[in-house]
């Protein structure tokens, strides 16, 4: 039927684009996949194929024209994604698409990337220099030889702007902002206010960490927590300034948000019949059309890879040249997010008698003042001026007022480059973790296996702070000598596991290491460890493995963490006779222990522990935001050690006072998801899990497009099962962007699915191709199929 939905697409862009000229536009837009093209620009013929999925196979004599060529298939099937993750890394998308972007321009423009992109990229090795102008180049021939410029400049009345070599870095520090926090360390402001409003016993108690969930590589879980008396802390002593305000308590506590992570793991060949390692891979990111990844097989030349052609098959990322994770035929790689500490805040100390300068070291330096103009589509252009320091922006108060200074690993020029493409000869896992601290890119859990059976870990990225004089969670002084970041990790310093005894390794954006390790990392807010707990034991519970079945752990959303919110909403809930309540529990008593769609049990369990985690800690939220008006809990803390200890210890005096007994409160929690939910159509044994967790993988544009067209220019709504503390995550447009299992050397038994499709264009056979394997999690191969179609980019005649 894909045929009718692309006619439905066709008449719907039709009336958007209003006439009949609109249809010849939009086919124009389309890539051309067959015949040849001439360019300028390359050295011999580059082969391009795509299968049925749309899966691209390049074939080129070198590395530089594979550079190139990836460049014009990325211009071609993406250049909008290319165009805003640009856009968003520098402060420009406001130029771009108007108004509504100006507070997120404003943000971003003061790390002032667009400049230090551009230092970057004239001190690259001349190697990489190279490749980044060939990409370049390849951009901007497959952009020309499209007929039409791409279909979503048709509706914003833009065109679009020529690719620049220095734009492929901007789009590594758009992965930095995804998965930094989006350059604002919004956490440890909030820390700062928790410190100034309440005890250190109490903030300890609501910072602390589940040891039950964690499962580090290295190292001991967390210990209890400990429930500070009613000596340090009695809230039935304490008035607050004001009685709780329901709507003011819940913008403080807002629920956790979805944040960038991922799952990768790896057994080593000892386990599997092959004899070589598996490694496994699903990045959590917002889901949304076109995918962020796009697939590729690229094939060139090279005498150290096996058979003396070197072929890489995998992920890259529309932007950059390089495959971002995927294989080389010796070893396969994958990441998922550390989630160690790259942003501190600095106390910015002004002198009082000329206030452009701040107090260093060694004295005193001025404050650059850049005066950055930010265009908006439609209106007159905006100026911002960015106050910096040797640290980095000023873009915060501490509380007291003081100005802060932002220190970020991504504003450091040492902090991009495109190392990453040397993996590409990685012959071997210890090869490849030799390389990873120099790769220019957020630090990252690499986890490498190999032909030979060997499997490792340790982190990427290049600019790993080595600290001293102070606490990293909180905003700091650096003007004393010998305090603040005092240099960067050297590789030996790098934490690093190569071939574990049980030959498993696994990572989800948990606490990975403790000591001096876990010194040099830090913490961002580290998952509460349940996701990894649950892959270990999975992994720990085989003892033989194929692909298949590190796909099954990626698939797996038994609800482990819920289980003892179950047994306590059950508890709760016995020998309450109001009607309500009687049929809640009788409704979650069908537990099937797992996030199914079709389960109404879950939805309820999940929803009493997110409303007992908003009434146990709303008068905490209360007592700091009644001193601080702007105070939001953080998002990247993870709230389940201290909720699960008040609702089970149950501490009178860390009760809010207006509930007579903690059994009260969370008899009160379960009354309210019971009216909340029982008010929606059907009543609460309607309400599914499937019927909230719905997919919602849209197009940016498509929200502003007429109904009919974003309806099929966006992937199918339909229920989808998972959820955040399990190995399957899953959230409406949240989730795994792709799911790989990777055998090195043995390609053909692996696979790799993701959702979205290849292309965003709603008239291209690939938009949504493959999307259904991924929402049943059906084992995609690897390796392309036939090619439909071929296409030849042909070097063009001098002049």
């Amino acid at each position: 039927m894909r045929w009718l939905r692309r006619a439905l697409v066709a008449v719907a862009v039709l009336a958007a684009l209003a006439g009949g000229a609109g249809w010849l536009l939009l086919a124009g837009s389309l890539p051309q996949l067959d015949g040849s093209v001439a360019a300028h620009g390359l050295r011999a013929p580059v082969a391009v194929s795509r299968d049925a999925r749309g899966v691209v196979t390049l074939e080129a004599r070198d590395r530089r024209d594979l550079a190139w060529a990836t460049g014009f298939v990325h211009a071609q099937e993406r250049y909008f994604q290319m165009d805003l993750l640009r856009r968003v890394a520098a402060g420009e998308l406001a130029e771009l698409v108007g108004p509504a972007a100006i507070e997120v321009d404003i943000r971003h423009r003061r790390h002032r990337f667009r400049a230090l992109a551009e230092k970057v990229y004239a001190g690259l090795p001349p190697d990489e220099r190279a490749l980044a102008d060939a990409y370049r180049d390849g951009v901007n021939a497959g952009l020309a030889a499209l007929d039409v410029r791409p279909w979503e400049y048709l509706l914003l009345r833009a065109r679009p702007q020529r690719w620049r070599s220095e734009d492929s870095l901007l789009v590594i520090e758009a992965m930095f902002l995804d998965l930094n926090n989006d350059g604002f360390d919004d956490r440890d402001l909030s820390l700062a206010q928790m410190r100034a409003a309440l005890p250190a016993p109490l903030l300890a108690l609501l910072t602390a960490r589940d040891g039950t969930w964690e499962a580090p590589l290295q190292g001991a879980a967390s210990p209890p927590p400990a429930i500070p008396g009613a000596d340090v802390f009695d809230l039935r002593r304490i008035a607050l300034r004001a009685p709780l305000d329901a709507a003011r308590i819940a913008a403080a506590l807002p629920p956790p948000a979805e944040r960038p992570g991922s799952n990768n793991f790896a057994v080593a060949g000892a386990l599997t019949a092959s004899g070589a390692a598996i490694v496994a891979n699903d990045m959590h990111l917002a889901l949304r059309v076109p995918n962020i990844w796009f697939r590729a097989r690229l094939r060139y030349p090279d005498p150290a890879a096996p058979g003396g052609v070197r072929v890489l098959n995998g992920l890259t990322l529309p932007g950059v040249p390089a495959l971002v994770a995927g294989s080389n035929g010796q070893i396969a790689w994958a990441f998922t997010n550390s989630y160690g500490d790259w942003e501190d805040w600095v106390r910015v100390l002004r002198d009082p008698a000329d206030p452009r300068r701040y107090r260093v070291p060694e004295g005193w330096a001025g404050i650059e003042r850049h005066d950055e103009t930010i265009r908006v589509h439609g209106e007159a252009p905006r100026t911002l001026a960015v106050e910096n320091t040797r640290w980095g922006p000023i873009m915060a108060h501490d509380v007291d007022g003081t100005p802060l200074a932002l220190a970020w690993t991504a504003q450091l020029p040492r902090a991009l480059n495109l190392e990453l493409m040397r993996l590409e000869q990685a012959a071997d896992a210890g090869a490849a973790l030799a390389m990873a601290p120099t790769f220019g890119m957020p630090a990252q859990n690499f986890v490498v296996g190999d032909a030979h059976g060997r499997i490792g870990w340790t982190l990427t990225g290049n600019a790993l702070p080595l600290r001293a004089g102070f606490d990293p969670r909180f905003p700091a002084d650096w003007s004393a000598p010998g305090s603040g970041w005092v240099g960067f990790a050297a590789p030996a310093q790098y934490p690093r596991i190569e071939d574990p005894a049980d030959g498993r390794l696994w990572t989800a954006n948990n606490r990975t290491t403790s000591d001096a390790w876990l010194a040099l990392l830090g913490d961002s807010g580290y998952d509460n460890g349940a996701r990894a707990r649950q892959i270990r034991d999975d992994l720990r519970a085989r003892t033989r493995f194929a692909p298949a079945d590190l796909l099954a752990i990626q698939l797996d959303d038994r609800a482990l963490f819920l289980a003892r919110w179950q047994r306590l909403l059950q508890d709760t809930l016995a020998g309450n006779r109001e009607p309500a309540l009687v049929e809640m529990r009788r409704l979650s008593a069908r537990w099937s222990g797992r996030a199914d769609t079709d389960s109404v049990a879950y939805r309820l369990v999940r929803a009493f522990r997110d409303e007992v985690e908003q009434q146990a800690l709303a008068p905490f939220a209360a007592r700091v935001q009644a001193r601080f008006p702007d105070f939001r809990w953080p998002q990247e803390l993870d709230r389940e050690a201290a909720v699960w200890a008040l609702a089970t210890r149950q501490p009178p005096n860390l009760l809010d006072p207006r509930y007579p007994d903690w059994h009260a409160l969370l008899a009160s929690s379960a009354r309210a998801v019971a009216e909340r939910l029982g008010a929606e159509p059907g009543g609460l044994a309607a309400q599914s899990w499937g019927e909230h967790n719905t997919a919602a993988i849209r197009h940016p544009l498509s929200a502003a497009l007429p109904g009919l067209l974003a309806r099929f220019l966006d992937m199918p709504r339909e229920p989808l099962p998972g959820d955040a503390d399990m190995p399957r995550v899953q959230a409406p447009a949240f989730g795994a962007s792709e799911r790989f299992g990777i055998m090195p050397g043995h390609e053909d038994h692996s696979y790799l699915h993701m959702p979205g499709g290849q292309s965003d264009h709603p008239l291209s056979p690939y938009h949504g191709a493959g999307h259904e394997d991924w929402v049943h999690g059906a084992p995609t191969p690897l390796l392309p199929g036939p090619a439909r179609h071929r296409l030849t980019l042909q070097p063009a005649a001098a002049r």
